[in-house]
């Protein structure tokens, strides 16, 4: 490796490891480099913690003098859990660092970089943006629009059915899509699902995939406008923190103490108002959500646009006339009127293919 695209490479490799584990904080790469050769990385593991550029600091020790940091986003200039890095690679003598993403924090936001130029540090920024930027897709929204970033999962037939007439649903997918899909939810700090998958499939809303490295599991968020959901679901089982969404109309209901009810503004329809939910968990720093939900929430985030993706499972299967449809959604008046989606992705997942929507520009 003898160039920035190839050193910043290797940092995007690193920060990846950090995927399961850094939220709220983003995932984080740095490599040192002097005379072409790696003499440090790191990445940034969990909240609290060092971040990258610490541990590849400390792994190059007094070699660090004169060297270029790679580092996948802005190192941080403020005092939150840990000392700020600017600090730190400004101590260490570095000459040069490249960074792929300014920081959207306005704590950082530009900071960083001013204070090691300042330090007669030179900085390149943009290498890989796109690419760094991927990683901590979540991050970069939730500061920006002040909710986390939303993807709505779906399984269906060829044919566009989700479950039997009967409701019979499990599974459709292949057991290679079924691991992709908790490899998603393991990535999202949030699972939300309605009170009907709960009370139908007694859903544990976990993530099941198969990893060293991995934060607590995802928040769980059951959408329950007049709390219907059992106290002994399974979904309490684990012990780890349950959101209960639902209105003020609801009736008092004991749960279990790691259940938290939170009530919100009913829409017209009387259901838990979704918009007023995302508001709330942008607060509570929660950069992504994964939405497996049956049809009728799947619906409802789609026709609202509460949504950045639509990731969508297809099996290669029909399940024919009389099945469950992928979600009701309230037909347009005339095609000009239809909602306009593109295909960002579409990958081969064992015997299914995942596609991924966004809504047109």
């Amino acid at each position: 490796m003898d160039n920035d695209v190839d050193y910043m490479r290797r940092a995007i490799a690193l920060a990846k490891r950090g995927i399961f584990s850094a939220a709220p904080n983003p995932a984080v790469g740095c490599v040192l480099v002097k005379n072409n050769r790696i003499i440090g990385e790191g990445f940034h593991e969990r909240t609290g913690e060092a971040h990258a550029e610490v541990h590849a600091l400390k792994q190059a020790g007094v070699a660090a003098k004169d060297a270029t940091a790679y580092v996948t986003l802005e190192p941080c200039a403020h005092h939150g859990r840990t000392p700020p890095c600017t600090d730190a690679l400004i101590a260490s003598g570095v000459k040069r660092v490249v960074i792929a993403c300014i920081d959207p924090n306005p704590q950082v936001h530009g900071k960083g970089i001013s204070l090691l130029e300042d330090a007669g540090i030179t900085v390149t920024v943009g290498v890989l943006a796109d690419e760094a930027l991927a990683i901590n897709r979540g991050f970069f929204h939730r500061y920006k629009e002040k909710r986390p970033y939303v993807r709505v999962k779906i399984a269906a037939s060829l044919d566009g059915k989700t479950a039997l007439p009967s409701g019979e649903s499990q599974w459709i997918s292949s057991a290679e899509s079924l691991l992709d899909s908790h490899y998603w939810r393991l990535r999202s700090d949030a699972i939300i699902a309605g009170c009907g998958s709960v009370i139908d499939d007694n859903a544990r809303l976990n993530a099941r995939y198969p990893t060293e490295l991995a934060s607590n599991q995802p928040l769980k968020i059951v959408i329950d406008s007049q709390l219907r959901t059992p106290i002994d679901a399974a979904i309490f089982d684990d012990g780890t923190p349950v959101i209960l969404a639902t209105t003020d109309k609801a009736a008092h209901k004991s749960y279990p103490e790691h259940a938290e009810i939170l009530r919100l503004p009913a829409n017209a329809q009387g259901k838990v108002d979704l918009s007023a939910l995302l508001d709330e968990l942008g607060r509570r720093q929660i950069n992504s959500v994964w939405v497996e939900a049956g049809a009728g929430l799947a619906a409802a985030f789609t026709e609202q646009r509460l949504f950045q993706e639509i990731v969508l499972y297809f099996a290669p299967t029909f399940l024919g006339e009389g099945s469950r449809g992928m979600m009701p959604i309230t037909p347009p008046t005339s095609l000009s009127a239809k909602m306009a989606l593109q295909i960002s992705e579409g990958v081969r997942i064992g015997e299914d293919w995942r596609f991924t929507l966004t809504a047109k520009p």
